[in-house]
């Protein structure tokens, strides 16, 4: 156990630093509050865990040899990143869109397949496994990445949530989900470095 510590810690630092999943756990935590935010975080914890699997498994080393199959995976990352941003940057604490609602638990494990720092943490974080057969691999990096990501989105979730008692009028608000989204659009660039 003592020499998977290093992994834990890249890992655990990797999925806390700001990210997608970061920003708009934030957000919907300020947005909804964290109950509502619950299957979004859960989903999360999950997407990232089997995300993270499967790239032990052997999907990273696909990814890295199908330029084409990388190339597209990062242009729908982009582009699903801009459209997060987009509604973040157009929510209005004043009054709910009849559509608006956090991830639900499906939306979130699916989001983690274009999350491109997901995928650049799990890839990196095969250097500390990768002397273990591909299976211990894949169950070592899913059972890290969901267990350590789930106390880091509880963590973003509740901080989202108690932000928004000082996010109490409009202008407050407005400029905190702005620079949410300017943020979330900033990540659609980092994906084609």
């Amino acid at each position: 156990m003592a020499e998977l510590f290093p992994l834990f810690g890249f890992v655990f630092f990797g999925l806390f630093s700001p990210g997608p999943n970061v920003i708009l756990l934030t957000a919907s935590g300020a947005r909804f509050g964290f109950q509502r935010t619950l299957p979004h975080i859960l989903g999360v914890a999950c997407g990232v865990g089997i995300t993270a699997g499967l790239t032990g498994l052997g999907i990273g080393v696909l990814l890295n040899a199908q330029p084409k199959l990388t190339l597209a995976l990062k242009i729908g990352a982009s582009l699903w990143i801009l459209w997060m941003a987009w509604k973040l940057w157009h929510a209005d604490m004043t009054q709910q869109r009849a559509g608006d609602r956090p991830f639900t638990f499906l939306e979130a494990v699916l989001f983690q397949w274009v999350n491109p720092k997901v995928w650049a943490v799990a890839l990196s974080a095969t250097a500390y496994i990768a002397t273990l057969p591909p299976v211990t691999q894949g169950l070592t990096l899913g059972a890290t990445f969901a267990g350590l990501n789930l106390g880091v989105c509880l963590f973003w979730t509740s901080a989202g949530a108690l932000l928004s008692y000082l996010l109490t009028n409009p202008t407050a608000w407005r400029v905190f989900m702005r620079i949410m989204a300017v943020a979330l659009a900033g990540f659609s660039l980092l994906v084609f470095l």
